[in-house]
């Protein structure tokens, strides 16, 4: 790995900063209404030695703040004498909904349905529009943290555009529970992404509003083990994947087929096979009890926490997943090595 001289800084919103160190960027977004500046706020871990940059990112949807928690840990375990390359941490990117727990911005839009942005757009189209060209424009590669809405928790899972081989083997290196090949959404981050020609990791884990360890712990893990496989970090104290992920290419939604009290039988990361039930729904009285059975063979990888249901709200999300017949042991193989790992308890870095 070739060894930078004092002369490869790297810049990014007007800033530099020198190989080996650490650069603290405000990147100011708009004036809020009573005066202040608010600022998409960035550490940049530019390494020592040559290598790619990478970005990973947190809290678009202002209320899914696992992904900060990931990046707080996960950076504190670095050392950018140590590293190749250039890592940009973004722990908030959506700052407005984070500070008022919301999933939004002011304007009510949905920053992740707003890539790429304008420069003289809505307050959603700016935010966009910065991240775009501060972050997108310097990277090959991000990693995005998100979580499930408000009311329901998503098994850590791993999403990646189809027919992208390099891309899926590195998400199968990060190690989450499951990968999840699909098509992406207009308008969202990833999309974005790919027309730049930047390849994107979406991790999905937890709730919004909460930590859960399990999730914190998959990701720390995961985005370590990508940087490792991108010779960011050079460590062999990540201990061995417990077994490879879960894979699928299709996923369904079950909706209550009325309104009523639920009762799940089948929580995120259960094995169920095609015609099992997975939930009861029933009136106020526990009369007409309605069963909901799995449409495919798969997993489960969310589930709404709110028993009090109406028809046609979403309970369960499967994915069909392959090799059916091992999935339930390697899920059980993957999480005993994400908890016990001891790495990611100390604070040793690498």
């Amino acid at each position: 790995m070739t060894i930078r001289n004092k002369h490869d800084l790297f810049e990014i919103a007007g800033t530099t900063v020198a190989p080996g160190k650490i650069g603290d960027i405000a990147i100011p977004i708009s004036d809020l209404s009573a005066g202040m500046q608010a600022n998409l706020e960035v550490r940049v871990f530019h390494g020592k030695r040559k290598g790619p940059t990478i970005f990973v990112s947190a809290a678009i949807h202002g209320d899914e703040i696992i992904g900060t928690e990931i990046i707080r840990r996960v950076m504190k375990k670095l050392n950018a004498s140590r590293m190749a390359g250039t890592v940009i941490f973004v722990p908030v990117v959506n700052m407005f909904g984070f500070i008022t727990h919301s999933r939004y911005l002011p304007d009510r839009r949905d920053l992740n349905r707003s890539f790429p942005g304008t420069e003289k757009g809505s307050l959603a189209s700016q935010l966009a529009n910065i991240f775009s060209t501060e972050i997108i424009g310097h990277c090959s590669l991000g990693i995005d943290i998100h979580s499930a809405a408000l009311h329901r928790y998503n098994l850590p899972q791993i999403r990646v555009a189809s027919g992208n081989a390099e891309l899926k083997a590195l998400a199968m290196e990060f190690g989450a529970p499951v990968v999840i090949e699909a098509e992406l959404r207009p308008g969202s981050l990833r999309a974005l992404a790919r027309e730049a020609g930047v390849d994107m990791l979406l991790m999905e884990a937890g709730e919004a509003l909460r930590f859960d360890e399990f999730s914190v712990l998959t990701g720390v893990n995961g985005v370590l083990r990508v940087l490792r496989e991108l010779d960011i970090i050079q460590t062999k104290r990540l201990g061995k994947r417990g077994a490879p992920s879960a894979q699928a290419t299709r996923t369904a939604w079950l909706r209550s087929t009325r309104g009523g009290i639920c009762r799940l039988t089948a929580p995120s990361g259960t094995q169920v096979r095609k015609g099992e039930i997975v939930a009861y729904v029933s009136d106020i009285f526990g009369d007409e009890e309605e069963a909901i059975a799995s449409p495919v063979d798969g997993i489960v990888i969310g589930h709404s926490n709110l028993p009090v249901v109406n028809q046609g709200d979403a309970l369960l999300h499967i994915a069909q997943v392959q090799k059916f017949s091992e999935v339930g042991d390697r899920l059980e193989k993957i999480e005993d090595a994400i908890t016990s790992d001891q790495l990611l308890d100390e604070d040793e870095v690498i």
